[in-house]
């Protein structure tokens, strides 16, 4: 990305990335390891309602600390985020409105910017700590597809260490 904003190995949101090229990476990083006779650890990290679990005070600290933001323009991203709510609609009831004190906006232009940057620090972490791993994000909006790609991959992997 020209501003440097997401993670070197993130697929998510990202143009020419998508579940598919991250599922290669893990492929072939699987595969590398296995030539070389080192161990790999698969983990998986569920982050079900991500957006919903966002700390919006966390998130504007890390604005100001990551990205430098000050000022008008992060009172514009205070502003955006602050004192949202939100109704449900069922075959026109509408249920009271309730507030929704964290989390960023789905289906916004901004929501996958700022879920990234909030998230981002996790790969801070483990690049400080563990840095001959592998970290990636991927948004998985279908667990079906990936469970099986995952499936086609570990048969692979078998097949290549059974022969």
């Amino acid at each position: 990305m020209r501003f440097g904003l997401y993670p070197v190995l993130q697929s998510a949101y990202r143009q020419g990335h998508s579940t598919e090229t991250a599922l290669l990476k893990v492929q072939n990083d699987i595969l590398l390891n296995m030539d070389m006779k080192r161990i790999t650890l698969l983990v998986f990290l569920d982050l079900s309602a991500a957006f919903d679990t966002v700390d919006r005070k966390i998130l504007i600290s890390r604005l100001k600390s990551s990205l430098g933001i000050r000022g008008n323009v992060l009172n514009l991203f205070s502003s955006y985020l602050a004192n949202r709510s939100q109704c449900v609609s069922v075959d026109g009831f509408v249920s009271n409105s309730f507030p929704l004190p964290q989390g960023v906006p789905q289906g916004s232009c901004l929501g996958p910017l700022l879920f990234t940057i909030y998230a981002s620090k996790m790969f801070q972490i483990i690049r400080n700590h563990l840095p001959d791993v592998h970290a990636c994000m991927e948004v998985i909006p279908s667990k079906w597809w990936v469970i099986r790609a995952f499936s086609i991959i570990a048969q692979v992997i078998i097949e290549k260490g059974v022969h």
